[in-house]
């Protein structure tokens, strides 16, 4: 009852009616040892969020729950990182396979809209004369297919004219035949030619028209003018389809071959993308920018798209060859290394160090480090790599796959 009060041998209590009560020395404490086959606590978390980790246990500060323990795996484990099924759903983790796909070499460079110069009109007169009258048309405008441009007085088709209605009807086709040709050379239209035969009267005027629709791009016509044989009157050209000149540098243009596929977007984000074909290959280098023009033709729907517009253009080359790929968000480049997270048979994940070679649309291709059929990690692999670092696995080192 006074516990602080020491004797040094035994005997009755001078305090309470009772004997004094021994006190022996304690035994030696025992470090407990964990069993060997008791796997070592890493850290404690929460399955909701398990990027944050606690050093002892206790309620979770995000859910209604205790914290649980995370073990390192045994000693007996093949090397990898193994997450539980719940909670790989739980992280949205999404996995791609490893794929062969056709290799297709793509080169980006920049190039212009121009007019296709083989649907180009020009207008041209056969014979001199004068205008009576010109339509109100300018550099720019756009003409439909038989739009009037200027009326033309030519009396060169007068003489002729008279010569054709002087023979008897019906008699000489062959000098007939003979006199119409020699009108027709004269750019007289046949329509009118018929006209002249049927009314036995002739005609002088005619109204030049626009053979094709597109834009106007050259008019040297006004209303008393005249103009001599040959003289151009107008040039009209069809916008239905464009030439994609391509800037290609000297050094990249080895590749480059007529067929390629040719994809062209506008500086212009409200212009639609257009895809065409490389025509040719221009024959000469232009000498300030050391490049060779790609010829490509474009289908240019609806019209909108204009001659002059510059824009980017990506050029895909097709050849045999095939290549392993992945998706290009499943690879982790950390600036010294890049690798992917091997989906394993039975659950585990094993950063896996790959070479890589160019990118092809979404994926990647893989020169080294993975083999066709294989699964990786393509959402997640960064939570991933960071808990294989954590836990000391060291990735598995690219070899003996060269997929050139």
């Amino acid at each position: 009852m006074v516990p602080d009060q020491h004797f040094d041998k035994p005997g009755p209590s001078p305090f309470m009616d009772m004997d004094l009560v021994p006190k022996y020395a304690a035994q030696p404490a025992q470090e407990r040892k964990p069993a060997e086959d008791e796997p070592r606590i890493l850290y404690w978390f929460d399955p909701m969020v398990p990027d944050q980790h606690f050093d002892k246990p206790g309620p979770s500060p995000f859910m209604d729950m205790d914290l649980v323990p995370k073990y390192a795996a045994p000693s007996t484990q093949e090397p990898g990182l193994t997450i539980d099924a719940a909670l790989v759903q739980n992280l949205g983790m999404r996995k791609a396979k490893v794929q062969r796909l056709p290799i297709v070499n793509e080169l980006e460079v920049v190039g212009q809209l121009q007019f296709n110069q083989r649907n180009q009109a020009i207008v041209q007169l056969r014979a001199a004369g004068f205008v009576e009258k010109a339509w109100p048309l300018a550099v720019g405008d756009h003409v439909s297919v038989g739009q009037p441009i200027a009326e033309f007085q030519i009396p060169e088709w007068l003489d002729a004219q008279n010569e054709l209605l002087s023979q008897p009807i019906g008699q000489s086709p062959h000098l007939l035949a003979t006199l119409r040709a020699r009108l027709q050379l004269l750019g007289m239209p046949d329509a009118l030619i018929a006209k002249v035969e049927k009314t036995r009267q002739p005609e002088t005027r005619v109204t030049i028209t626009s053979p094709i629709s597109g834009v106007v791009d050259m008019l040297d016509v006004k209303t008393g003018m005249a103009l001599a044989s040959g003289d151009t009157v107008a040039m009209v050209n069809n916008l239905d389809n464009l030439w994609l000149d391509a800037a290609i540098p000297e050094a990249q243009a080895t590749g480059v071959r007529a067929g390629d596929k040719a994809i062209f977007n506008s500086v212009n984000p409200g212009d639609p993308a257009l895809t065409g074909t490389l025509e040719y290959l221009l024959p000469s280098i232009n000498d300030n920018s050391r490049t060779l023009t790609a010829r490509i033709l474009l289908d240019n729907p609806e019209g909108r798209l204009k001659p002059g517009t510059s824009g980017r253009v990506l050029l895909q080359s097709s050849t045999k060859e095939t290549g392993l790929f992945v998706p290009t968000e499943a690879v982790i480049r950390t600036g010294k290394r890049v690798l992917v997270m091997l989906a394993e048979p039975g659950g585990a994940f094993m950063p896996t160090n790959v070479v890589t070679g160019h990118e092809q649309g979404s994926h990647t291709r893989i020169l080294q480090g993975l083999d066709e059929g294989q699964e990786v990690v393509a959402s997640g692999q960064f939570l991933l790599d960071s808990e294989a670092s954590f836990l000391g696995i060291k990735p598995k080192t690219a070899e003996g796959h060269d997929h050139d």
